[in-house]
């Protein structure tokens, strides 16, 4: 049997146990998705920020693009916020607290945005009507009647946890498979069960844990770039790989390039868990925002708000070339990064893994 005939390849239809992570917030692209998928493995899509209409067009985009099978990624709890919103007080907080870095890219403070409404049922009607060869969702569960009704379509259901009792809560609902995502992957942590900053197991760790107790197949998610990872993450028992942070700095993804560049720079070195951008827990390149705000989190509002106020400066320091004032998301990883094109990644992740098992 050949390294890549896993449990996880035939489940997803798929011919090599790889899965490139599906970025938010405009990360995502049409080109990288399509571009991995052909090559084989799962190209994914994260969807969250997008409207019902812009997941459809996406969708359709990426079915031209490729005729194998994706991931379209979803945020099962997408707001933080009691009724969407917070009081006056605790907004006039937020502004104290970070008007310095608003004064010093010499923008006015924004005003309290209107109440955010949960955009996630919607979505999720439109992945089923939509039927994407894959459908992977963080930041909770789903009900086991719509786990049942993606079964039904032949929607292949993905979810993530971050700690064993969440792995446990999802194989209870019935999905296909579960990623173990371990705290030195990029961008968010996405716990549902205890708070982020309790949840922060390694991925292998993590994943043997998951091993001992579950029987759904896992992918193993967190600090994996190249084949020897993907080949340790096997050995383990994980039934595929995702891989993020190396497909974020390639051409193919939505990254800005100065985003890149800090993936291949010496300031990859440096990572940090904030939730200063978003007000949930993510990992990216440590800005001196993230440093300055440190054990101030009381301040902060809560997800999706604060990262409704932190786009506006954002904006600014992006204009103005303040990169220490963003946190350019990225996983531990990062400064083994070798290529910059997608399809070369894909071709030498497999060709690593392969030589690996060869050697064995």
């Amino acid at each position: 049997m050949m390294w890549y005939e896993t449990r996880a390849s035939k489940i997803l239809g798929i011919d090599y146990p790889i899965l490139q992570g599906p970025f938010g917030g405009n990360l995502s692209s049409v080109a990288l998705v399509s571009t991995v998928s052909n090559a084989g493995g799962l190209g994914g899509y994260g969807a969250y920020t997008l409207s019902p209409q812009e997941i459809i067009e996406v969708d359709q985009q990426i079915k031209a693009a490729t005729n194998k099978p994706y991931n379209i990624n979803l945020w099962v709890s997408d707001t933080d916020a009691v009724d969407g919103t917070v009081s006056d007080e605790q907004f006039k907080q937020a502004q104290t607290l970070f008007k310095p870095y608003f004064d010093e890219v010499g923008i006015a403070l924004p005003e309290k945005p209107a109440p955010f409404k949960s955009r996630f049922e919607n979505q999720l009607e439109v992945i089923l009507h939509q039927k994407p060869p894959v459908f992977s969702f963080m930041f909770g569960l789903l009900d086991e009647d719509v786990l049942e009704q993606c079964r039904r379509l032949g929607i292949v259901t993905v979810g993530a946890a971050t700690i064993l009792d969440e792995a446990i809560a999802l194989e209870a609902t019935g999905v296909d498979l579960i990623i173990a995502s371990g705290f030195e992957a990029g961008g968010h942590r996405p716990s549902f069960l205890a708070s982020a900053e309790s949840s922060v197991t390694g991925t292998f760790v993590l994943l043997q844990l998951i091993k001992e107790k579950v029987k759904t197949p896992v992918i193993a998610a967190g600090g994996i770039a190249n084949g020897r990872g993907v080949a340790a993450a096997l050995g383990l028992g994980a039934d595929a790989a995702q891989i993020g942070t190396a497909f974020l700095a390639t051409e193919e993804s939505n990254a800005t390039a100065v985003h890149r560049e800090m993936l291949f720079s010496d300031n990859a070195k440096y990572t940090t868990l904030s939730r200063a951008y978003t007000g949930r827990l993510g990992r990216g390149i440590t800005s001196r925002l993230a440093k300055d705000m440190i054990h101030k989190e009381h301040g902060f509002l809560p997800f999706p708000l604060q990262t409704q106020f932190m786009s506006h400066l954002r904006k600014g320091a992006i204009e103005q070339e303040k990169w220490d004032l963003i946190l350019f998301w990225g996983g531990q990883i990062a400064p083994i990064l070798k290529h910059r094109k997608a399809g070369v990644l894909m071709q030498s992740i497999l060709e690593e893994t392969t030589a690996y098992f060869d050697q064995l």
